[in-house]
């Protein structure tokens, strides 16, 4: 009644000895066999790639001692190395950056891995509990083999001397089979399921080995050379640069009312191979990458020649369109516009920003102040009005040029642009436009060719109809500028000249650059008419007009 149905008794486990550590001598030493620990600590980010900082603190021997850090970045530019030791009698004698090439470390599948690596995954983890099960099951029969041997030795102890419990005895060695034959076939299923999934799993690393391939990662360490006056710590500080690791500032705005708030982020990708955690940030404009010589000087030739009788009798003019030139982002050089002078901007909290080449947002800091609010439109570029918020810049620092995102009563109504803005100074948001506007523009043009002087004369006329549609609970009115341009010509055979006499109403403003601007009151459910006359004159001998 009972067999001995016990599995193989399990291996021992191997013997975990602690590695023999180091006795560094009381003069020279060589600690390369052992790593510390060389976190990052402070980064300051640039306009294409990063300053990063380390400091760790180590035990020193009196003497001169070499000295592994790491493991850190290999993307780590060895030119710009730099270690240090503000500890006192502590000097750096020699720093370098060692590569080497180590399989990658055994992690767990990720989102951006296969299907295969994700189910030879799964069947390692299903592996290990089955095993696990196994083990269990193994020492619970083994205990229980354990129980029917003293059982029988019971049993005949007894029967030699006299005393039969043969009713518990039966039942004691019921209940012993009873169990040893449930365990035994969980073991039986347990060893069949463990067969299955070391099939499995086989079958998956080949097809793994035939499909993917698992590059060797390039690690470094820092091999620093240091000489102690005497034992003790000692603080040591590594800088470098990294690429690969990048910012740009964001804003978000958000309008509750006459007042605005301006919240200013940092956005900062980097995928440098390590994550900066807890580490002090700064971001900086420099252009570290730039060239700082000045460019070399080519001849320009100049070269004279007699103008031909057609030449003398015409003159050829075009129409061309032409940017006002102001200070932005597209005055400067592409990346961040910082107005020509570089801005260090600290953030107020360290921030841990994960090796993954994603954006991640750092806060800078924020300010909230009065806002003033108009309606503009250009109808020759958008039949659209929109609202436009201008406010003073009291952050205490410049604002540098970046996208903005815009909040108002309604919640996100959608991206604008901050363009550069000194301390102190006013800058303007759009909020997007308003649907209680239309606006409609016609355009009219007439020619004249003077008989006795062969003058052209063109007449153009721009009506624009403004209407305003507006909810029953809307009652008050709202100035709407609207802008119009007028040519500005630069040759002094062709004149324009705005009649301000037949316009209607007259312009409010007209400036230099021919920009036509009126305020136009609107009240609820109002429509206005806006017209514009200028006339182009120019002499019989101008031709492209």
């Amino acid at each position: 009644m009972t067999g001995d149905m016990t599995g193989p008794a399990p291996e021992p486990a191997p013997a975990i000895t602690a590695a023999p550590t180091p006795t560094p001598t009381a003069t020279t030493g060589d600690r390369t066999g052992t790593t510390e620990a060389l976190p990052v600590t402070a980064v300051t980010c640039l306009e294409d790639r990063s300053q990063v900082e380390r400091t760790t603190t180590v035990g020193l021997t009196a003497g001169v001692q070499r000295l592994r850090l790491g493991p850190l970045t290999a993307l780590a530019v060895d030119r710009t190395l730099r270690a240090e030791s503000a500890t006192l009698g502590v000097r750096v004698l020699d720093a370098r950056l060692v590569r080497s090439w180590a399989p990658r470390a055994p992690l767990p599948p990720g989102p951006d891995d296969s299907e295969l690596r994700h189910r030879l995954h799964r069947l390692d983890t299903e592996s290990r509990l089955a095993d696990q099960a196994r083990a269990r099951l193994e020492a619970r029969l083994a205990l229980l083999a354990q129980l029917s041997a003293d059982l029988l030795r019971e049993i005949g102890e007894g029967a030699g001397v006299g005393e039969l419990e043969r009713t518990r005895w039966a039942r004691e060695l019921d209940r012993v089979d009873a169990e040893r034959e449930r365990y035994g076939e969980e073991l039986r299923t347990t060893h069949s399921r463990l067969r299955r999934l070391e099939q499995e799993r086989s079958q998956a690393l080949i097809a793994l080995d035939e499909a993917e391939e698992d590059p060797a990662e390039l690690t470094a360490h820092l091999d620093l050379t240091v000489e102690a006056a005497q034992a003790g710590p000692a603080e040591l500080t590594v800088s470098h640069l990294v690429p690969c690791a990048l910012w740009r500032p964001s804003y978000r705005a958000t309008l509750d009312g006459g007042s605005l708030r301006l919240e200013s982020e940092a956005v900062v990708w980097q995928r440098t191979g390590e994550d900066w955690s807890g580490a002090r940030l700064t971001f900086s404009t420099a252009r570290s990458a730039l060239a700082t010589d000045p460019p070399a000087v080519a001849e320009d030739v100049l070269m004279l020649r007699e103008r031909t009788d057609e030449e003398r009798r015409t003159v050829e003019v075009e129409l061309r369109e032409e940017a006002i030139s102001e200070l932005g982002p597209g005055a400067g050089v592409p990346g961040v516009d910082d107005g020509g002078e570089v801005r260090v901007l600290p953030a107020p909290a360290p921030a841990t920003v994960p090796s993954d080449g994603r954006a991640h947002r750092v806060p800078l800091g924020a300010f909230t102040g009065p806002a003033s609010s108009e309606y503009a439109c250009a109808p020759e570029l958008s039949p659209l009005v929109t609202q436009v918020v201008r406010f003073r810049n009291t952050a205490g620092h410049p604002l540098l040029a970046g996208p903005v995102e815009l909040v108002r009563g309604s919640g996100f109504t959608g991206r604008g642009e901050l363009r550069f803005t000194a301390t102190g100074a006013d800058a303007e948001l759009s909020f997007g436009s308003s649907d209680g506007y239309r606006v409609v523009r016609e355009t009219e043009q007439r020619q004249a060719t003077g008989g006795l002087t062969g003058r052209q004369t063109t007449t153009r006329t721009v009506r624009l109809h403004l209407s305003r549609f507006s909810g029953p609970e809307e009652h008050d009115e709202r100035i709407v500028t609207v802008r119009e341009r007028v040519p500005v010509s630069e040759v002094s055979a062709v004149e324009v000249r705005l009649r301000k006499e037949e316009c209607s109403p007259a312009p409010d403003a007209f400036d230099a650059e021919g920009i036509v601007r009126w305020d136009v009151p609107l009240g609820p459910g109002a429509r206005r008419t806006l017209t514009l006359v200028y006339e182009i004159a120019a002499s019989a001998k101008v031709a492209g007009l």
